[in-house]
């Protein structure tokens, strides 16, 4: 199972994520460096484990305030050796983030009943985040009924367990792992330590998107040497 850190973009901050109420993020206070510059970030997790790849979301595009376009391709050609997962939304024009050194990460949260009709004009080239907010999927709910669009790739995004220290929410994601067992299924939202990891491995889970367990070091070396 391996492990991929998270960083929130908003206002060209690194944010602390929680229970998916952005209108309270703050930028994040992290010993792995000072201040909350997303290059000092980034410097902060490399100097703690030799991560390949990196979740982004870049969360003005997502609100529609705005983007980080410059800035993430500022960092991917800084950061030659990360691949970038970035989550902005629905590509513009059906068309992905326009570099060879990251994947499209889609959320249905940016999916309307149109959206669904251009996904397979795109390809199985991007990553699908189902996004919860409790027991209801963001987006549009034909999402999912309609697995055949789906990638190969899916993460399950619990937006109630962000930076919560609940725990993943491993019953949706037990049935998902059972339901679909050809996905490649990454829990997001949760995870607090090892035992989480463990069980998480336990049920077949492919990785997990971590960021509040990394930067309180409840999550460190150990378990990035076991899990890669």
């Amino acid at each position: 199972m391996q492990i991929i850190p998270v960083i929130d973009l908003m206002e060209g901050n690194v944010v602390h994520a929680k229970k998916g109420q952005r209108d309270h993020y703050k930028p994040i206070q992290t010993p792995l460096c000072k201040g909350s510059m997303p290059h000092a970030v980034i410097d902060g997790l490399k100097g703690i484990h030799d991560f390949k790849t990196l979740y982004v979301a870049d969360l003005d595009a997502l609100t529609g305030i705005g983007n980080h376009d410059a800035l993430l391709l500022s960092l991917q050609e800084h950061y030659t050796d990360l691949q970038f997962w970035i989550d902005r939304g629905m590509p513009h024009n059906g068309q992905p983030f326009p570099t060879s050194k990251s994947v499209p990460v889609i959320g249905s949260e940016s999916l309307t009943s149109e959206h669904l009709g251009i996904l397979p004009q795109i390809g199985k080239q991007f990553i699908l985040s189902l996004d919860f907010m409790g027991e209801t999927l963001l987006g549009d709910q034909n999402l999912l009924r309609n697995p055949s669009i789906w990638p190969d790739t899916i993460i399950i995004m619990s937006l109630a367990h962000v930076g919560s220290n609940e725990g993943p929410d491993f019953k949706r994601l037990s049935w998902f792992r059972k339901q679909w067992p050809g996905k490649q299924i990454f829990a997001a939202g949760g995870v607090r330590h090892a035992d989480d990891l463990n069980r998480l491995a336990k049920l077949g889970i492919d990785g997990a998107l971590i960021a509040s367990a990394i930067h309180s070091g409840v999550i460190g070396h150990s378990d990035f040497k076991h899990y890669g």
